[in-house]
């Protein structure tokens, strides 16, 4: 009889899926089919990974805890078609997998912008990202607008794929419980980039200097962060916006009108 896994440990943020609906749930979000190979992110104790292995050809699943790693492997001989492998998912060479590997993920919530980001610099690779958040990243991911909740993240996010969400899970569904409930997302990357990949980088660094002062207009955390104060004013203008506009308000097409200015100049 294999050995019990070990305690969760809270400084890798571990909090192992207990209920098997939700599982259903998310395995039936990432519309697998049996010709599927999918990429899961921190496999914990393996309740996802189990459904996973029945509802794909082949699952690589990348566990950051060599105890956890070690145990898994101990326990589940009969995963034939599940790949272990102990490594950081922010490192792990992710760009080696086959184009069409489909992202199921329980991001831990310490990590959880770093990885998603990483994800989408790969994300044409991958026809779906299903995600678990914590409830309040996933908020933003979705935020539209002019809400409290849009920011960088969001701008980011729906420039690079169509998300929607999927559903709430609650704490009660973890052990041990968290403090917050989650979320599961459901990121599609768009077929066609809106920008020349080659101004992708642009791009970001000026959505990130637009929100990088909240508190301030658009114009002048742009000013602060390094740009040319009467570019900013000018592009503001010519968007027939008020010069007191702050970058929460933009829509994603704003951001990219905004850019366009910007660098044209």
């Amino acid at each position: 009889m294999p050995a019990p896994f070990p305690p969760a440990k809270k400084r890798l943020g571990q909090h192992f899926l207990i209920d098997r609906n939700i599982v259903r749930k998310i395995v039936a979000a990432a519309e697998l089919t049996p010709e599927a190979t999918v990429l899961e992110i921190g496999p914990g104790r393996g309740i996802l990974t189990d459904a996973l292995s029945h509802a794909a050809r082949r699952v690589v699943a990348i566990e950051i805890d060599p105890d956890l790693h070690r145990q898994l492997e101990a326990s589940r001989p009969d995963w034939t078609n599940v790949e272990l492998i102990c490594a950081d998912a922010l490192t792990h060479p992710i760009e080696t997998l086959p184009f069409g590997t489909i992202v199921v993920a329980n991001l831990p919530y310490y990590l959880s912008t770093p990885l998603l980001f990483r994800l989408l610099e790969h994300r044409r690779r991958f026809p779906r990202l299903v995600l678990m958040l914590q409830e309040e990243v996933a908020d933003r991911l979705v935020a539209k607008a002019g809400t409290k909740d849009y920011g960088i993240l969001s701008v980011m996010t729906q420039y690079a794929t169509d998300v929607t969400r999927a559903f709430k899970v609650s704490a009660h569904c973890f052990r041990p419980r968290p403090k917050v409930g989650s979320a599961v997302v459901v990121l599609r990357p768009r077929p066609r980039a809106l920008l020349p990949p080659h101004d992708e980088a642009a791009f970001a660094a000026v959505v990130k200097a637009a929100f990088a002062h909240r508190r301030k207009t658009l114009v002048n955390s742009l000013r602060d962060e390094g740009y040319e104060a009467q570019a900013a004013v000018e592009a503001v203008s010519a968007m027939r916006l008020l010069q007191a506009v702050r970058a929460e308000t933009l829509t994603l097409e704003e951001f990219m009108e905004l850019f366009r200015r910007i660098a044209s100049r």
